[in-house]
């Protein structure tokens, strides 16, 4: 009997530490979103217009005092402060909420599944991708039927040769382009030079 009660009891410990959690949460998602909308609200404009206008004004009567401008430092620090832990929740669930019906829409379609988990990737991986997509779209301008291109090609490995002479070419034209105004600088300033030596 005492062992099944020492069993139970760090059960119902964790359980009430999840249902605290989840009450917490839903109290600060509702907070939060009650916040987001108000503030978000001209109304919300134009109380904290007639708030910067009602200061202005009583600058005079309290003479432009240290106080007077430690009122409105003070308030709009604080409000700030907490608006950006606000909003950085509100903007967090809105996106999470949006990458999952992304990722119900590509599982639900014939798009593919390498996609769900692209926020995922690094940067240079993500790079790696716009060229990819770069590609497929040059491929559909150059087809005369409008065939559908998916990232599942990527494997493809005349894919991949073409996009690698594709960045080699677009290296290539960098190159001669720098070689290009290198060689205009130089004779520029040759001509410079002569013009000055000449004036001598």
């Amino acid at each position: 009997m005492k062992n099944k009660k020492e069993k139970t009891e760090p059960v119902k410990s964790q359980k009430q530490k999840k249902e605290k959690g989840s009450k917490l949460s839903r109290f600060f998602n509702r907070f939060s979103a009650v916040i987001t909308k108000a503030t978000g609200s001209a109304y919300a404009f134009i109380i904290a217009v007639v708030v910067i206008i009602i200061w202005g004004i009583s600058g005079p009567i309290f003479k432009f005092s240290d106080t007077w401008q430690l009122v409105i430092n003070t308030g709009t620090t604080i409000i700030t402060f907490l608006m950006v832990f606000i909003i950085q929740h509100s903007q967090n669930k809105d996106q999470v909420a949006l990458q999952l019906k992304l990722n119900e829409l590509i599982a639900a379609s014939h798009a593919s599944n390498k996609l769900i988990s692209v926020e995922d990737l690094t940067d240079e991986e993500l790079e790696l991708m716009k060229k990819f997509y770069e590609h497929l779209s040059g491929l559909s301008k150059k087809e005369k039927q409008n065939r559908m291109h998916s990232i599942d090609e990527e494997d493809d490995e005349e894919i991949e040769d073409e996009i690698e002479d594709e960045d080699e070419e677009n290296e290539d034209e960098e190159e001669a382009t720098k070689k290009n105004n290198s060689e205009k600088n130089n004779n520029e300033s040759k001509e410079t030079k002569e013009h000055e030596e000449s004036k001598k």
